[in-house]
């Protein structure tokens, strides 16, 4: 039987664990048997102090794609598309710098990341309504950052193009689109894609590492498709439980059947489908999604098997470690299911040849350098290139082995380990998988 929703302990444990992690503010939703629950902890802005409340709206960033992925697949199956169509046949005039690519990379690419296009181009496209058109023509100076199909990259790139295809079948917005194929069928009342919509309700603030407001509220516009909804939590656990029905589509069943499985398998989950990160915890599956944008962030996750739905939104601090203890202590009390945990360094530690992986590797968006210190071990350095280059700080790593090819590694302060896995493909190409990107040496 499960267990009774203790809502004055949950309203507690959130407290607790925001100012433990330097949280400024969260909010928190989840269905459970048949009832969805809303929990508020801190404030939405610290210069403000203006406190969250369950109807205030959070960046869900690229939580987002699963959306925008829902939308596609609404045009599937009404035989607008289908996931293997070239995504030349639906935007005539797309191309990237590479001619084959252009010619056959397919819708179900951009859903899966396997297109290989080089995929953090954060550009800044305009406000107005051609600004997705302006992005995917930008997008013709876009390298491979791996040869099609051949491998799994995050790719931004490919949810804006995704975006653009939606715009050219339903001839709306992508916001509008969204808003006629989503959040009407919903009801979804607090989900909004424009700063000047999302203002007409309690917003909140990002906040950077120092814990100060940031001073870019959120990304650009045509970034929309990729990370750019705003919503209150309520409304994403809405959101996740109609995909367990047939309330948006016939068969959401084809959104979550493996694609591609990831080089690197420890950073969040081995598979992904369409839209969807997808993996297995004490024998139940678990579809969600993870969004990160200018000082914010999100989480959903969804157990088909119980029909558990959680919504986690926050604004700053240690998210990620707000994600796990706080996501590991909800599944073990509701569903009675154990989130596995992290990969961190081995018990024993294994004695590998390091000097192998030593180079430079490079993506658009990052620099990574890996070297061999004077002590023997790896050392990794990631700078962040391009727009987000000011808001981002430059990162400094100590490299643990777990095998020959598996490092872990954090940065300082923080309590989370991240998992790198070194590569290669059938080429000989030689790659870093870390962050679920991507990242070819380049010398």
């Amino acid at each position: 039987m499960a267990a009774t929703v203790d809502s004055a302990h949950w309203n507690a444990r959130l407290a607790e664990l925001i100012t433990r992690y330097d949280v400024p503010g969260a909010s928190l939703a989840f269905a459970h048997e048949g009832e969805v629950y809303t929990f508020v902890a801190g404030v939405l802005n610290k210069d403000t102090g203006t406190p969250v409340s369950t109807d205030s709206l959070f960046q869900i960033g690229s939580v987002s794609k699963v959306w925008t992925a829902t939308q596609l697949m609404l045009l599937v199956e009404q035989g607008r598309l289908t996931l293997d169509t070239p995504v030349v046949e639906l935007l005539p005039e797309f191309k990237v710098a590479d001619a084959q690519v252009t010619k056959t990379v397919t819708v179900r690419h951009l859903l899966t990341h396997t297109s290989g296009i080089d995929g953090d181009l954060f550009l800044d496209s305009g406000r107005g309504d051609d600004c997705l058109e302006k992005y995917v023509a930008a997008c013709a100076e876009l390298t491979q950052n791996h040869p099609i199909g051949e491998s799994f990259s995050y790719c931004n790139s490919g949810f804006v193009i995704a975006g653009r295809i939606i715009e050219r079948l339903t001839g709306k917005t992508w916001d509008a689109a969204l808003r006629e194929q989503i959040c009407a069928p919903l009801g979804l009342t607090h989900t909004w894609t424009l700063p000047e919509d999302v203002l007409r309700f309690s917003a909140a603030t990002g906040h950077v590492e120092d814990g100060s407001p940031t001073s870019v509220w959120g990304l650009t516009r045509a970034m929309g498709p990729a990370g750019l909804i705003c919503a209150r939590a309520s409304d994403v656990v809405a959101f996740g439980l109609a995909h367990l029905g047939t309330e948006l589509l016939a068969a959401p069943g084809a959104m979550t059947e493996p694609q591609v499985r990831l080089p690197n398998p420890y950073t969040i989950a081995p598979e992904w489908g369409i839209g969807w990160i997808l993996d297995e915890w004490s024998g139940h599956r678990v579809i969600m999604h993870a969004g990160n944008t200018i000082g914010q962030s999100a989480m959903l996750w969804v157990l088909p098997d119980t029909g558990t739905v959680v919504c986690l939104l926050a604004n700053g601090g240690e998210t990620s470690a707000l994600q796990r203890t706080l996501g590991a202590e909800l599944f073990a009390v509701l569903a009675d299911v154990e989130m596995p945990e992290l990969l961190g360094p081995p018990d024993t530690p294994v004695d590998v040849d390091v000097a192998r992986h030593a180079g430079t590797y490079e993506r658009v968006g990052c620099l990574a350098t890996v070297s061999v210190g004077d002590d023997a071990k790896l050392h990794l350095n990631i700078r962040v290139t391009g727009a987000l280059a000011d808001i981002s700080p430059e990162m400094d790593w100590d490299l643990i082995p777990v095998d020959e090819s598996t490092f872990v590694g954090r940065r300082e302060g923080s309590p989370l380990w991240d998992s790198m896995v070194f590569y290669e493909l059938a080429d000989g190409s030689r790659y870093i998988h870390m962050g679920v990107r991507a990242t070819p040496k380049t010398a």
